[in-house]
């Protein structure tokens, strides 16, 4: 049985593009991003999945129930699906543990004893926060007190719109931990909403890409990033080469790969450059070298085109010098 179905969803914006007949299924414990670029209707369509959005036509299910929105209900939304905004608010003047404890569904005096909740706070990295007060926190830590207080109400499905978003790397990788925990050890599903490929590809089942409100794709993160279906796509998780014909036929780019696409668009570490001459190397002029640590992004000139190449080989290449590029799957 699926946990949510979201079935012809139409609704038009004021401004930006709405959503149009946007259709997908998630399945228990599966994790599902959202992407697209700005306006394209990833945060709308996950307020309309948490049920504050009313959509014109189309209807929310999970575990088989609708999922009620503002024209339904006084209290639109489902008791098993939580929503972490990416305008969360957190009482002022209050201790974190102050805020949780009137946050759990107990008592107050048995929230003051709830080992659950407890065992919450260590999963969401909180523990030592607890005697702080909330006007005393940095954003990355707000975030995750702002996640337990939601998690004290035992979700299944977590929806999450863009919670790395303003965040430095150290809290950002930290909520990244937290999320995968959370997942495992509560079985709690996410619906995650992020514009950033290395969020998404390294920690969704299945990617769903919004274009103006219209979906795009829908695949594993692997056949996303190697299969794009178009440009679009293709540009959203990374860099990418577009080879027209002559290209395709001089790098012998095998059929079974082509899929009647031209013209084909593969990512830049496909692409295999040497200084040394190889078998079926095609040669080409070093234009431009950048250094990014593990890795270098290699500019060539080859006959009139330019290409842009990824490369993790630690070898020293110069700007002027001659290599030799080979396709490799």
């Amino acid at each position: 049985m699926h946990l949510l179905e979201i079935k012809e969803i139409y609704k038009k914006e004021i401004k930006g593009n709405g959503l149009k007949g946007i259709s997908f299924e998630q399945m228990p414990a599966e994790k599902i991003a959202i992407a697209g670029e700005t306006g394209s209707g990833k945060s709308t369509l996950l307020r309309v999945i948490a049920g504050f959005i009313q959509p014109d036509s189309g209807t929310v299910f999970f575990k088989g129930t609708k999922v009620k929105g503002p024209n339904d209900t006084l209290i639109p939304g489902h008791r098993s699906i939580a929503y972490l905004s990416q305008q969360f608010e957190l009482p002022h003047f209050l201790t974190v543990e102050q805020v949780l404890i009137y946050a759990n569904p107990l008592s107050d005096a048995d929230a003051e004893k709830d080992e659950s909740a407890k065992e919450l706070y260590t999963l969401c990295s909180i523990e030592h926060l607890l005697k702080r007060r909330t006007d005393e926190l940095s954003g990355g830590e707000r975030q995750r007190v702002a996640l337990t207080r939601l998690l004290l109400t035992k979700p299944e499905l977590l929806l999450l719109d863009e919670p790395f978003s303003n965040l430095d790397t150290v809290h950002k990788n930290t909520l990244k931990k937290v999320i995968n925990t959370i997942g495992k050890r509560l079985s709690i599903s996410c619906v995650l909403v992020s514009h950033d490929p290395l969020d998404t590809l390294s920690w969704a089942d299945k990617i769903v890409v919004l274009k103006d409100g219209e979906i795009i794709q829908i695949d594993t993160p692997k056949n996303i990033y190697n299969h794009p279906t178009n440009e679009y796509v293709a540009g959203l998780f990374g860099n990418y080469l577009l080879l027209n014909d002559r290209l395709t036929s001089l790098f012998n780019i095998p059929t079974s790969f082509l899929k009647n696409q031209l013209p084909l668009i593969i990512r830049p570490e496909l692409i295999h450059i040497s200084s040394q001459k190889t078998n079926n190397g095609v040669e080409v002029e070093i234009n431009d070298v950048k250094y990014f640590g593990s890795y270098q992004e290699i500019e060539v000139i080859i006959g009139e085109s330019n290409l842009f190449i990824k490369t993790f080989n630690k070898a020293t290449f110069q700007v002027g010098n001659i290599a030799f590029l080979t396709f490799s799957i």
